[in-house]
């Protein structure tokens, strides 16, 4: 724990004091050599400790309590800042404003008080707010005190059954009901039987209203077992207060600031990339998805995302020596693994979760499943692993090691009913205890474009939205627009038949990098039609970014070997193989094209074996990758031919698989 000491002479107005605390420095703006400093000492938690929360609790208590507003956020890519204000009328000498209701997940070193006024800052605490749990405690207790007010009411209708059945049971031991005395006289027998068979009839009807009552009761007992196992699931809400105490010789009024850092709260970048055709401008649509769960609301505040990321170690990477030698090698892997798909469904029951935030971890490429569960991502590396979050469930972890991944995510003991999902203009709605209700679309188009201020500081770049944004604290996807670019752009055809015949449009974009893009998913568009998706990757350090746009099917490529080409022929100890490949283009399109046709002759690791490309229709191979290019422009319902030939030569005693 900690002790705040502060040294500090007379303030004169107007002051402005600024409080962090511990682990960062507290300041004081100084106004005619008047000062106010800090002296930090921390102690060991001890029974000191223990006082010292059960004294700030009192004093929160006792305290004068302070609602203020969350005015400004800036959210990181992982963890926020939150700014908020408060007027608080402030009394002659010491007194405690408790700033209360505020986030339970407060970076307690990030703290900091603002405020401008003739008065002093004494001292800055924080603590948890567990006050939720007694209301919550007061009003199953009040509901249980009900429940035993209508067990009381089921006893005694029990008891009225049970005289009704004694009376009933004396009524059958009657000496004339059970034959036992025929000397009477019949009319007195027909009165007592007439009068046995009345009152029979009455506590048969007696005894079915005792039952309807005891039914209504037992219902009535069930709401009330329901409504204790509700607030038994939902769970008390922890909040955490804020408590500053100051010194003023007189009444006042003063504003307040107050700003910390939270944790759960995070924005991950998404893209649309429309492409009008070949000859026009790309317009990329930069938009922001913001969640968070920090036990806060914002409401109607500014918002400000930063591609900063507070959470990552500040401090710079050390070299340390590599060592080498006999028997250690590095075998390099071409496996390449860009895309994975799946379906999220809870674990109780089997259902689709619509809404889960996929993110890939470690960076800023995020996905959110669709009204079905389904999700699709784009993947920068081979070794991505990705993590599955909702609200109400626990955050999974898996490996990008295939291309289908299907999750069941487990439910947590803080599940919501009911979860609406917020973003790209869809709202879906669902019991997460049973099956999907409905989904319900709600498409919004902004005819005016949001503003957006983008600031560029040393470590990372700020947008600042104009419009004031709600984000609830329910850990949805809420979409934000950043910005809109029209860039000029370079589009070429691109085929590599050795992998696919499918042929690409690409889009090349020069100076990407004064866009402050990040990597994200991009949705692609062109001629009006949604095409897919593909991935803004900004790791490279090149001045052009490359984008695919996409595949066209009036592109046709064929690659295939010509017979009687594939030879295998001895020369003395060696052996000799060729392959001859040829690759027809045709196109079916109303206008001319850029194609770019890549294949590949192997590459020799091995002095022992000899490659030689003896026909390649004037390309030159890249003798690092063996890469074999060739650029053409092809007119319309035009046709060419390319041809690929080769030769391996190895010795006879070896294997090698020549393709």
């Amino acid at each position: 724990m900690f002790q705040h000491k502060f040294f500090y002479g007379k303030v004169h107005t107007p002051a402005s004091f600024i409080y962090a605390a511990p682990g960062n420095t507290g300041i004081s703006e100084i106004t005619d050599g008047v000062y106010l400093t800090e002296g930090i000492m921390f102690k060991k938690l001890s029974i000191a400790a223990a006082l010292f929360f059960i004294a700030a609790a009192t004093r929160a208590n006792e305290g004068q309590h302070v609602a203020s507003k969350v005015q400004k956020v800036t959210v990181f890519l992982n963890g926020a800042q939150v700014n908020r204000t408060a007027l608080v009328n402030i009394s002659p000498g010491t007194s405690t404003l408790v700033f209360e209701n505020l986030s339970p997940g407060i970076d307690v070193q990030s703290i900091q008080v603002n405020a401008g006024g003739d008065f002093t800052i004494l001292s800055v605490n924080h603590e948890l707010d567990f006050a939720d749990n007694d209301i919550r405690q007061k009003n199953i207790q009040a509901i249980e005190a009900k429940q035993k007010l209508v067990r009381n009411k089921i006893a005694l209708q029990n008891n009225m059954l049970s005289i009704y059945q004694e009376e009933a049971n004396t009524l059958a031991k009657n000496p004339i009901s059970n034959g036992t005395n025929v000397a009477l006289d019949p009319v007195k027998l027909k009165q007592t039987l007439d009068f046995q068979t009345a009152r029979l009839n009455e506590i048969k009807k007696n005894q079915q209203v005792v039952n309807d009552q005891i039914d209504l009761l037992n219902d009535e007992l069930q709401g009330y077992d329901k409504q204790i196992a509700e607030i038994n699931r939902v769970g008390a809400k922890t909040t955490s207060n804020v408590l500053v105490t100051v010194s003023s010789k007189a009444a006042l009024q003063a504003n307040f600031t107050l700003s910390y850092l939270v944790r759960n709260a995070s924005w991950f970048p998404t893209y649309d990339i429309r492409a009008k055709n070949v000859n026009s401008p790309i317009t990329i649509v930069y938009k922001a998805n913001v969640s968070q769960k920090t036990g806060e609301d914002w409401k109607s505040a500014k918002l400000t995302l930063s591609t900063g990321n507070p959470t990552v170690n500040g401090a710079k990477p050390e070299l340390t020596p590599t060592y080498l030698n006999f028997g250690m090698y590095y075998s390099g892997s071409t496996a390449s693994l860009t895309k994975v798909m799946g379906r999220v469904v809870a674990g109780d029951d089997g259902q689709a979760l619509p809404g889960v935030a996929i993110r890939v971890k470690g960076t800023s490429i995020g996905a959110v499943s669709d009204a079905g569960g389904n999700y699709s991502i784009q993947l920068p590396n081979v070794n991505a692993v990705l993590t599955y979050s909702f609200i109400g469930f626990e955050t999974t972890e898996r490996q990008a090691n295939a291309p289908l991944i299907n999750v069941s995510l487990k439910s947590s003991s803080q599940q919501l009913n009911e979860v609406v999902v917020a973003g790209y203009g869809t709202e879906y709605k669902r019991d997460l205890t049973g099956a999907v209700a409905g989904v319900q679309v709600k498409n919004i188009v902004n005819t005016v474009p949001i503003e957006v201020k983008k600031e560029e500081n040393q470590t990372n770049i700020e947008f600042n939205i104009a419009n004031p944004y709600t984000v609830p604290s329910d850990g949805k996807q809420y979409a934000v627009e950043i910005s809109q670019y029209n860039i000029d752009a370079t589009y070429q055809y691109y085929v590599a038949p050795k992998l696919s015949t499918d042929v690409f449009l690409t889009a090349q974009l020069t100076n990407w990098n004064k866009y402050s893009f990040l990597s994200g998913e991009a949705n692609l568009f062109f001629e009006g039609t949604y095409i897919g998706k593909s991935l803004i990757n900004t790791d490279a350090t090149t001045d052009t970014l490359n984008l695919s746009l996409g595949t066209d099917k009036n592109i046709v490529v064929t690659r295939s070997m010509e017979k009687g080409l594939a030879m295998r022929q001895s020369s003395g100890s060696n052996l000799k193989e060729t392959r001859n490949w040829l690759i027809d283009v045709k196109n079916r399109k109303s206008q001319s094209v850029n194609l770019l046709v890549e294949d590949q002759v192997p590459v020799s690791q091995n002095k022992d074996i000899e490659v030689e490309a003896q026909e390649t229709s004037g390309a030159k191979p890249d003798a690092t990758t063996g890469k074999v290019s060739w650029n053409f422009v092809l007119n319309s319902l035009d046709e060419k031919k390319v041809k690929l030939k080769y030769q391996v030569k190895y010795p006879k005693n070896q294997s090698v698989i020549v393709q």
